[in-house]
């Protein structure tokens, strides 16, 4: 039977699983750029022309656009893709896996131990006399706290998730690493990677750069965020395990790091190849 250690084990795996997979994609995308950067050197042309899809006709059928590039110009392209666009959007996908996991943490929680929600939240009287059963109710309460949450600093985050999962995030350095990676994440989406006073207040003392100043993103900093992601996701099985012990995670830990990822990755190979998507092709020509 599936403790309720157990399910919060599994939420922090599948966490971990979607992390080791966003890093080898990473890394085979920098690596695909560098071959194709090889490959245009060794063009004795000038110029390259490159045809690929732009959209779709009533019909399905591609309409193709087809540009010609100098060498020069397609190297940077390829350059710009591989050394900024990358790491950026690596970092999204790096942030929303760690903000789903713990919203999912702190959901399962309260949904489980619903008495550790304060007997003074309201809730919209007409949501209550429209619901179907307790559990809709029980999960419109949850949902609410987590809408809240969403608003909250960081700090305040972290002191809520301690007083309803029992975990202090706001001790572990590595969280902080995460706030500082989740406001550089937020400077690019919401001011084009430009830090301000709100990117300083949230990083505090892991600010990388002054208010005003352009906050860079590399691949080094990619690599580095994600192997504080994953340090993060492994302190939360570990503390999440003292609260609520899993048989699971104490079988996981005879399995090494190379062997998870191995597995994540097969897993996640299986689930696309179950769900194909339908091929574009590419056709790259000299001119």
């Amino acid at each position: 039977m599936e403790t309720f250690g157990d399910k919060l084990y599994r939420l922090v795996s599948n966490a971990r699983n979607i992390l080791f997979l966003q890093g080898e994609i990473a890394q085979l995308t920098y690596q695909s750029f560098v071959k194709y950067i090889e490959v245009i050197n060794e063009n004795n042309e000038p110029e390259i022309q490159i045809t690929y899809p732009i959209g779709f006709r009533p019909d399905q059928t591609t309409i193709d656009s087809t540009v010609t590039y100098t060498k020069e110009n397609l190297i940077e392209r390829y350059q710009y893709l591989g050394l900024t666009q990358l790491p950026i959007n690596g970092i999204y996908q790096l942030v929303t896996t760690i903000e789903t996991l713990l919203g999912d943490i702190l959901k399962d929680t309260l949904i489980q131990f619903p008495a550790k929600i304060s007997n003074k939240k309201k809730l919209d009287y007409e949501l209550v006399l429209g619901a179907k059963s307790l559990d809709e109710i029980k999960l419109a309460v949850v949902n609410s706290i987590l809408n809240e949450l969403a608003y909250k600093t960081p700090k305040e985050y972290g002191e809520e998730f301690e007083k309803y999962v029992g975990i202090k995030l706001l001790e572990q350095p590595i969280y902080h690493r995460y706030i500082e990676l989740k406001a550089t994440r937020d400077i690019y989406i919401h001011n084009q990677g430009v830090a301000n006073d709100i990117y300083t207040t949230k990083a505090d003392r892991l600010s990388r750069v002054k208010s005003g100043q352009f906050l860079p993103v590399n691949i080094q900093y990619f690599l580095q965020s994600y192997e504080n992601c994953i340090q993060l996701t492994e302190i939360l099985e570990e503390e999440l395990n003292k609260i609520w012990p899993s048989l699971d995670y104490q079988k996981s830990k005879t399995q090494n790091i190379k062997q998870q990822k191995e597995k994540a990755i097969e897993k996640a190979i299986e689930t696309a190849e179950a769900h194909p998507i339908p091929k574009k092709t590419k056709r790259i020509k000299s001119k």
